[in-house]
């Protein structure tokens, strides 16, 4: 039986973790927390990340690191992005040298501005590039975990492994099609997450669905010329991990971003917004990376600037929205 380790029990992580046990798989869930995994083997319930959802009893947990990789044929990746770094270094004694990596992480690394490929291959070896995937599209862990249709893509170098990929995720509820695009399906995961911070912030101002409308149409011109600098595919921008899953983040009440953005809307502060939250909100660290890869790159991209400004530099959400409205006017191309 194919055995499967999966880094981090965040409801997503949680989610992809039960979908794989309940397909037969052997499956480690490593969890950070250590009474966390105490509970969730007595109870197959993880009451922090996704309260209410009952984990199939092929599911097994550790909070020990390297136990959930040890003999794994594949490794899915789902800690937070900023951390990717430090958690691949201790796994990499331990993965065995044929092993599939599979990153469902979406974010720009903050010191580095690399992307998680890129961290993958600096740290694991420039080799692991035809052994690894990415997962991405619009699925919150919520509505998989309660098995509703749900379609997502997975790209890799190496077609064989994305094809690997698709047929060990694919179930009657969750579609996985391939993609060869990389670096285009990890730039629409992330950077996704800072437009729906912006989405938000709109929202708790008081904007309605016009402005909604625009943010989500030029957030996507921002993604992807950003992602045609980086060398990305065009079509992958109008697809699940670009247009899907922008469209699910700005306009979903499940969306941790998005929730962020509206509180920010609303007049609070950031600190104070981040303390009262379990989960991680990528877009806010992936903000500060995305304006900083933009500058590098000199790509225009004036709604990851105002996010930039209200989130580094406390600039006011209501005058962040002034400031990108009377913009110099250009065309649609620009």
């Amino acid at each position: 039986m194919m055995k499967i380790g999966v880094i981090g029990a965040g409801s997503w992580g949680t989610t992809l973790a039960n979908l794989l046990a309940k397909k037969g798989y052997k499956v480690t869930l490593w969890v950070y927390e250590k009474d966390l995994a105490d509970r969730l083997s007595k109870t197959c319930m993880n009451d922090l990340y996704l309260d209410g959802i009952t984990l199939s009893s092929n599911l097994s947990y550790t909070n020990i690191l390297t136990d959930a990789v040890e003999g794994c044929q594949v490794v899915v990746l789902v800690s937070p992005s900023q951390v990717m770094r430090p958690v691949l270094k201790q796994l990499k004694p331990h993965l065995a040298d044929d092993c599939l990596l599979v990153s469902a992480a979406k974010g720009i690394e903050n010191d580095t501005l690399m992307t998680m490929s890129e961290v993958l291959q600096e740290v694991i070896g420039t080799g692991v590039k035809n052994r690894s995937a990415f997962l991405s599209g619009p699925s919150f862990a919520r509505e998989v975990a309660a098995e509703q249709p749900t379609a997502v893509s997975v790209a890799a170098d190496n077609l064989d492994v994305a094809v690997r990929i698709q047929e060990l995720f694919s179930t009657n509820y969750f579609r996985v099609y391939t993609n060869q695009d990389v670096v285009g399906v990890e730039i629409g995961g992330a950077i996704k997450n800072v437009i729906a911070l912006a989405a938000g912030v709109a929202d708790g101002l008081g904007f309605n669905h016009n402005a909604r409308a625009a943010l989500i149409t030029r957030g996507l011109a921002e993604i992807a010329r950003l992602g045609n600098a980086m060398g990305a595919q065009e079509a992958t921008f109008s697809g699940l991990a670009g247009m899907g899953d922008l469209v699910l983040t700005c306009t979903g009440d499940l969306s941790r971003n998005r929730s962020v953005g509206i509180e920010l809307g609303r007049g609070r502060k950031l600190d104070d917004i981040l303390k009262q939250m379990r989960m991680v909100a990528e877009g806010v660290k992936t903000t500060l990376s995305a304006y900083q890869l933009s500058t590098r790159l000199g790509v225009v991209m004036p709604i990851t600037e105002q996010m930039y400004q209200v989130l580094y530099e406390n600039k006011d959400p209501q005058q962040a929205a002034a400031d990108l409205m009377m913009r110099t006017l250009t065309s649609e191309d620009e």
